[in-house]
Order: structure tokens, then sequence, then C-alpha cells
């Protein structure tokens, strides 16, 4: 075995050493770092009658240890994913959830922080320290510390399996994903295709073309299509043959529902331990349980959202499905329009409506351009500056960047930022997590630090990478959840950033900063064609704004299909019961979609974000959060945007309140704090353009 120094998951401080991390560095580095962790919980729970550093001083320790090993090989399991390094990651994990288990199950810890509540030093702790205590209690009693024994054994059996399956669920989409391709070879079949798409697809042929196999060339083909959404979605959107947006729409919506993926049972099964964890909890489902820490007071809460938005949305979806129909029909199409039909009429008809393709607009959104008008951006609202750097970082893939935000010429934060798609190893998606927190160390402050990761298009050939406009939107989501987790100045390490935010207020600063897409002056800013140099004409602009309502019925419904599925599969749903998870789709669809569910729709067994992403009746989150962002940015518009003082003001106020403050208080005071007021919901609505 090799020397503990030699070990990059081993080091005690600083950013990872990405570079240097292998598959065999994984168990002895997490065997060791278990061994360190579980000798000062043991101190921990022999403490008597501690105070809060007696507590929190060495738990903080365990939780360093777990940021300097276990987080970056999490990381590294999503981003650089290797057979090796899965079966590294699958074989110590059933130990690090062990671990977990016991901390967050601790009967003497749970007795502590229960004494420190009561004692007489209580008020003098204020009210951060005081809400990591009751997080902490409540975070506590649903892992089952208050349990029987018996009940406690099984219910840490269950947890454990849950681990294991939610892994495997995600494995199998993945590997799903990959499994699946069509090649096309007649040029027929590629007209009408965007260069981009011909270039993506004959460069994804080459890559995994055998030695027999002809060679592409992006005029000629053949072509590879992939499951891959910056694929196969425009792919969906310009093919002509409809048999083939038929063949890839149908291996899209079965993904990993058959054969050695097959994700079916393993819902089954999840949904089944989730439902009784539940039950021993004291709860009379998942849903109640996954509450209890969510800003939403109680499911009847969520689905009156629900059903107000889908009140608004049934009839403007119904109107876009016959615009689709009557374009359809005046082109010679017979029959009603399929599923696998509407993305490719909906682009016409969004070419012929605003007459700009997104392969058109994509010629605009120069990568680097569209990352220095965000940083611009960024700097103007939250008087902070963003600067690359050089030097010792060390990365995991070459395209992989390190920034420094800085204020008043003084560090305070990072970030990782990896920008490009590599279906080979990287999970699709893009996504915000945690590398390193705000936390008061011996020598100092450690700044926080991010992982941005984003699946955009790669450049190709001699060509940058070209951003479709959602492309760019999710660039500015993700960041939304970074500045949350940089710019706090919150020194508890539990509360500070994204942590201890409720999971249905953490969207706020992300989906409010997508908003500046469709702001003139940051958008306009921040385009440059790619062959002339030219900014994106006023006409253009002016037809994004309006296209940002385009389907806004139809994108609404399909939000609440997911939201609504996942929150009848973890409240009615009886796994063990007649009905099928897919049929809980169909009686959800049958209210929220205007075209029936199709036989072959299986997209529960791909739907990661509630089997192995964390949203388990959870997902209503993203709809939740969007009320507060659209209510949140009608603040700048009611100042002005146009208002630079006014601008500054209201920037300043939301990054000292939402962004600061983190999960050091409730999310509605720090709403209020921010606002004057509770969130107004008639902003989300209008902003759809669903209400007037």
């Amino acid at each position: 075995m090799e020397q503990v120094s030699e070990n990059p998951l081993m080091q005690a401080a600083g950013l990872p050493r990405y570079s240097d991390i292998r598959a065999e560095h994984v168990e002895p580095a997490v065997k060791a770092m278990l061994e360190q962790a579980s000798a000062l919980f043991d101190q921990v729970e022999a403490l008597e009658h501690p105070g809060w550093d007696d507590l929190f001083g060495p738990l903080h320790r365990i939780d360093r240890l777990f940021e300097q090993t276990w987080k970056p090989v999490g990381h590294f399991n999503s981003v650089n994913n290797s057979p090796e390094l899965r079966e590294a990651y699958e074989k110590v994990l059933p130990d690090v959830v062990k671990f977990g288990i016991r901390v967050s199950q601790s009967e003497p810890v749970y007795r502590e922080l229960k004494a420190i509540r009561e004692s007489a030093d209580w008020e003098s702790l204020g009210s951060t320290r005081q809400r990591i205590i009751e997080q902490r209690l409540l975070s506590a009693e649903l892992s089952g510390v208050a349990l029987p024994a018996d009940q406690k054994e099984r219910f840490n059996e269950m947890t454990h399996e849950l681990s294991q399956l939610s892994n495997k669920f995600s494995n199998n989409v993945l590997d799903a994903t990959k499994a699946y391709h069509l090649t096309v070879t007649d040029p027929k079949d590629a007209e009408g295709w965007p260069a981009s798409l011909k270039k993506l697809t004959s460069q994804a042929h080459n890559a995994a073309r055998g030695a027999e196999d002809p060679a592409s060339t992006a005029e000629s083909g053949p072509w590879r299509i992939t499951l891959e959404v910056p694929i196969v979605q425009p792919f969906w959107q310009h093919c002509r043959n409809p048999e083939l947006r038929k063949e890839t729409y149908l291996a899209y919506i079965s993904r990993a529902s058959s054969g050695s993926f097959d994700n079916t049972q393993l819902c089954n099964r999840i949904l089944e331990l989730r439902r009784e964890q539940a039950r021993l909890l004291g709860y009379e489902n998942y849903a109640e349980v996954s509450l209890a820490e969510k800003m939403a007071e109680n499911v009847g809460a969520v689905n009156e959202m629900f059903e107000t938005l889908r009140t608004h949305s049934i009839e403007p979806a119904k109107e876009d499905l016959s615009e689709l129909q009557v374009m359809a029909d005046a082109e010679g199409v017979v029959g009603d329009l399929k599923h696998w039909d509407i993305a490719f009429w909906a682009e016409r008809l969004r070419e012929k409506r605003y007459e700009v393709t997104e392969e058109t607009l994509r010629e605009y959104f120069q990568h680097e351009r569209v990352l220095n008008g965000l940083f611009q951006l960024i700097e103007r609202l939250f008087d902070v500056q963003i600067r690359q750097t050089e030097g010792d970082v060390a990365f995991w893939n070459k395209d992989v960047r390190f920034f420094t935000v800085f204020k008043n010429d003084e560090p305070i934060a990072g970030f990782f930022y990896d920008p490009y798609s590599r279906p080979e190893n990287k999970r699709g998606g893009a996504w915000m997590d945690v590398c390193l927190n705000r936390r008061h160390l011996q020598d100092g402050l450690q700044v926080p630090v991010a992982h941005l990761v984003c699946n955009c298009t790669p450049p190709i050939g001699d060509q940058p990478s070209l951003m479709t406009f959602r492309e760019v939107e999710t660039l500015f989501h993700e960041f939304g959840h970074g500045l949350q987790h940089m710019l706090t100045t919150v020194n508890e390490p539990d509360v500070a950033g994204i942590n201890g935010v409720e999971w249905d207020a953490v969207e706020l600063p992300s989906q409010f900063m997508e908003n500046w897409c469709y702001h003139k002056p940051t958008l306009i800013g921040m385009t440059a064609h790619v062959e002339t140099g030219e900014p994106l004409p006023d006409d253009l602009f002016n037809k994004i704004v309006k296209a940002r309502h385009f389907r806004a019925g139809s994108n609404t419904l399909r939000q609440l299909t997911f939201g609504m599925t996942d929150m009848l599969l973890h409240t009615e749903f009886d796994p063990q019961g007649y009905n099928s998870i897919f049929d809980v789709q169909k009686r959800v669809m049958d209210k929220t979609s205007i075209m029936p569910m199709l036989p072959e729709d299986r997209m529960l067994c791909s739907f990661q974000h509630i089997f192995s992403g964390g949203y388990a009746a959870g997902y209503y989150s993203y709809k939740w959060a969007e009320v507060l962002s659209a209510d949140a940015f009608a603040a700048f518009e009611e100042a002005g945007l146009d208002n630079d003082d006014a601008i500054t003001e209201v920037g300043r106020r939301f990054r000292d309140t939402i962004l600061s403050e983190g999960g050091s208080r409730h999310p509605m005071d720090i709403y209020r704090d921010f606002r004057g007021r509770e969130p107004d919901p008639t902003a989300l609505l209008r902003q759809c353009g669903l209400m007037k």
C-alpha cells in the first residue's frame, strides 16, 4: 500500500489535487478517513454536559475530513467516471453510509444537543447557532435516532440498501444512454440539419467507429445520433424524417426500462423502502418526511400551488398544440401530430413566428463571450471581481479552469468551471456542488469553493464553443447556486451558503439569475457573431423576449407532470399494490398532458432527480422557488432596470440577504428582509405570460 503522503485524497487542507487522483487512491484514503472520523466521534459521544465548542469543534473536524477526502471522490465519480473508479466507489460506499448512519443516529449526540437547547446558555448562543441545533435535532429524528433498537436496525438496513439502489439507478441511466445510437447514412435524412448538429454527430461517429467502419465527414456522414441531449434535442427539432424521430424519441423515453439496465424494479423498491422508513418514523408517507425540512408547510400547500399553475396553463397548452396541428396540416401532414413531432413543428413555428432558429442564435453566443458577460453582470450587481487563476491548481480535464472571486481586492471565494459535454465519463445535466465550505480554521479563514459543471456543446475543430440560448440560461442558473455558496458571510459551515437552506428555497438565486438573460444590455453585451463579430441585432433580441412565452402553457404542464407524479408516488402510491408507477404517471398526465401518455413512456426509469438525485417528494421545489425568484426579480424591475443607481442598491440588498445569509435563518424571514413583504405568486404567472 502506498504511503499516506503520496495519496492525494489524504491531504489535510487546500484544494483537491484532481490531476493526481486515481481509482487505487480511493480505498486506502477513505479507510483512513473513516478511522480518524470514528476516533473523533468516539470523543464526541463520550462528552458530558458539553458546551458549543466542546461538541462542534470535533464535529467540524470530522466534516473537514470528509471535505478533503470523500467530497473529491464523489465529484470524480460524476465528472471522470471509469469502471475502475466506479468499482472503488461502490466498494467503500457501504462503510461511508454506515458511518453517516452512526453520526445521524447517535443517541449520545442527540442527548447532548437537547441538553444544550435546554441549558441556561441557550439564549446566549444566538439565532444562527440555535437554528443549527434545531436542524440537527430534526435531522437526527428523521434519521431514526429515537427509534427502538429493533426498528432502528431495520431502518439502517433500509438506508444502506437505498444508497446502493440510488447509485445503481444512476449508473443504469448512464449506461442505457451510452448503449443506444442510431447511425444515419442517407444524406437525404440529414437535409435541414444545422451545421452544428452535422459536425457534432460526425464527430460522435468518428470517436466511436471501429477499425473497419468508414470515417465520417460533417457534409456526407455517417452521422451518429445518441441520446445525449446536446445531440438528440436538436435532432428532434430538425430531422425531417418522422420515422427517425419516432425511433429516437421512443428510445429516449424508455431509457433504462428493459434489459440489463432496467430500473423498473429499482423504482418500486426505492419507493417501498422510503414508505416503510416514513412509517417507522411516525409519518403517513415519505412526502411528510420530506416536507418536514422544507419551506412548504404541507402537501396541501404544494398541491394548491400545482392546481393554481395547472388551471392557468391548460387552455394555453391546448392552444399550443392546435397551432402546431394547423401548421402541420398546411404543410400536408396527414393525421394528428404524434409526440415525436412536437419538437420539430414547434421549431418550425418558432422560426416562422420569430424568424429565428436556435442555430441562428447559437452563432452569436460564443462561450467565452457569454462567460465574460456573466462575470461583468455579477461584478456590477454584487460589487465583486472574478479573475481566472493560473498556477498551482490541479484539474481533472484539460478544459477545466479555476476562478477566484475578489471583494476589495481580497479573495473571498473560488470555483472550478467544467463547461463541456463528455458523454464517455461525465454524467449529463448541469450542477453546482460544494468543494470547500466557508469556515474559520486555526490558520485563518477557508474561503468557499464551488464546482460549477455544465454540459455545453464543445468546440468543434477550429470553431469555438457555441451555446444554445438554453445553455446560456443554464449557465446563469448554475452560477446563481454558486453565488449563494460563494458570497456567504456566515462563518458556521452548517448554515453557510446553500447549507441549511430549505430545499424548496434553494433554487431562488439560480432561477433569479436566469431573468438577466432577457435583460437587453446584459444579453447584447455578451454576444458576438462567430464570423462577423457583430452583436445580436435588436430585432433578434426582441424575438427572444417574445419567444420567452412561446409554449409557456405546455412547458409549465410538463414541469407539473414531473412534480405531481413525484408527489403522488410519495403519498398515495402503494409499491405492493395493484397499480404500477406508470399508472400513477398516467393518472397525472390525464390531468396535465394535452396528448395521451404513450404506452412506451417509461420516463420514470430515468427520472434521476427523484430516484438518485435528492429531489424525492421535492421536485415541486423548482416551481415553488420560481414564485420566489420571479417576485425577487420584480424588485429590480420596480426599481428600474435602466436605473444604474437603483439596480446597484437592490443588488447589494439581494447580496446582503439572500446570498449572504444562506441557511442561517428561515428563508421566509430572509426574503421579507429583502423584499419588505412575502412573495407574490402573480409575478410568476405574469412572467410566464399566463396572466395579464
